[in-house]
């Protein structure tokens, strides 16, 4: 296995600031004093990381379908098209994540649009130009959604969701902000300041509407956004069972209490050829140590009765924020 690549990040920072990064006129000053370093050696360092590629930005993780209706969706590529139709889906503003996977629906990404006609626009157009069907797996009910997993020590005690505000009616101001809000904050010591500058918003604002969606359930998470794969968690996997929904719900909750659990959701069946209800994703260092969690969970939570898949990430095409625009 490839070492982590380096950075100048200790992990109990990384650990601290995946959330609650402070909403105030100078983050970085804040963050730097309490963890004994100058603002100046702070912005240089998550620079560096940044260019590492350990960093992907700085900034907001919304709750699903609050600031944009999104998906997850697969196709099905034939082995020799697959780098072609790959490069198509990730060229799409609207895709922020795109992976190849170990399934016969082996390609599978995250699609953003304003509302769920033009997402289904989107999925359409992907179609047309693909020429392949597209499983189309809304989210049905969410039972642990944060990428933001502890690194360093041990994993704080899991909370449970706060209820969605459902899709909100925002300003036009409010979508400049979103927009803005995309590539993450800027490395200069007054971000919140360069952000207001870009959507024609006061600084104070762009900080009082953060606070806002955080208050309200919509703005889940406001910090750093890693890749893991650069850190050292180079295999992840995408379990998946048959479950009906009498039982899933109950299921769900129990998995999501679990530390190894990054991400667990529900999502419709499509008949025939995709019958699992239950997600959840592990991360770890190597296939060994996934493969024994979800071993793990299956025993621990009785889970032997119900057929399930594994669908091991290959490749991954594109990791960004979503396009809010």
């Amino acid at each position: 296995m490839n070492a982590p690549t380096a950075h100048p990040l200790p992990l109990a920072l990384l650990d601290r600031y995946q959330r609650h990064f402070p909403l105030c006129p100078r983050p970085y000053a804040e963050v730097a004093g309490h963890d004994g370093w100058d603002e100046g050696e702070l912005l240089a360092a998550l620079r560096a990381a940044t260019e590492a590629g350990v960093l992907s930005r700085i900034g907001a993780v919304f709750a699903p379908n609050t600031v944009a209706a999104s998906t997850l969706a697969a196709l099905a590529v034939p082995p020799d098209q697959l780098a072609a139709v790959a490069a198509q889906v990730s060229a799409r503003r609207e895709v922020s994540h795109n992976y190849q996977r170990s399934h016969a629906y082996n390609l599978w990404f995250v699609a953003t649009a304003a509302d769920r006609a033009a997402l289904d626009a989107l999925l359409a157009d992907i179609a047309a130009d693909s020429g392949l069907p597209v499983l189309d797996v809304p989210l049905e009910r969410e039972y642990h959604i944060d990428l933001g997993f502890a690194l360093h020590g041990e994993a704080a005690a899991r909370t449970p969701l706060p209820p969605s505000p459902g899709l909100l009616t925002l300003s036009a101001a409010q979508r400049r902000l979103l927009t803005a809000l995309g590539p993450g904050l800027a490395l200069t010591p007054r971000p919140y300041l360069a952000l207001a500058q870009a959507c024609e918003l006061s600084e104070a604002e762009v900080l009082a509407t953060l606070a806002h969606w955080q208050a309200i359930g919509a703005l889940r998470r406001f910090g750093l956004v890693l890749r893991h794969h650069e850190l050292g968690y180079r295999a992840n996997v995408m379990c998946v069972w048959q479950i009906p929904p009498a039982a899933r719900d109950a299921i769900g909750a129990q998995l999501a209490q679990d530390p190894a659990v990054t991400l667990c959701y529900a999502r419709p069946a499509r008949p025939p050829h995709w019958p699992y209800t239950l997600f959840a994703m592990v991360h770890g260092k190597s296939r060994a140590e996934v493969d024994a969690a979800i071993d793990r969970l299956i025993a621990q939570h009785a889970l032997a009765a119900w057929p399930h898949a594994r669908l091991y990430t290959l490749h991954r095409y594109a990791q960004r924020g979503p396009h809010y625009a």
